[in-house]
């Protein structure tokens, strides 16, 4: 007989023999029991692999940074001696010619400060 159908008081179940339900009603419990273990070790294995994967792709990335970083800091490295050189070769420049350097710088500032004039 279902449950569902039923609709007898619960009392009369008791004394009609309903009482067969009981005794099921508990091996019921023990394997809702073992389903909530079940579900619960399933969320901790999944949770298990979300963490794996999160370590992995942490790993991953971190790798990819340093890399980055180490780029960046030969770039930097290249700039900074790129920039000594024309400093050294303008020095000497400088001390070669040093009338054609003031006469160039002046020419600079004259073409700067009308820049500046008409904005």
């Amino acid at each position: 007989m279902s449950r569902m159908g039923d609709t007898a008081n619960p009392t009369d179940m008791a004394n009609t023999g309903g009482g067969q339900d009981q005794g099921n009603q508990g091996q019921g419990g023990a394997g809702a029991a073992g389903q909530a273990g079940q579900v619960g070790q399933q969320i901790r294995d999944l949770g298990q692999q979300a963490r794996q994967a999160a370590t992995e792709k942490y790993d991953e990335l971190r790798g990819q940074a340093q890399d980055y970083y180490q780029q960046a800091q030969d770039y930097y490295q290249q700039g900074r001696e790129k920039a000594v050189e024309w400093e050294q070769s303008l020095e000497q420049y400088i001390h070669e010619k040093p009338l054609q350097a003031v006469l160039i710088a002046a020419g600079v500032g004259v073409v700067l400060g009308l820049l500046w004039k008409r904005s």
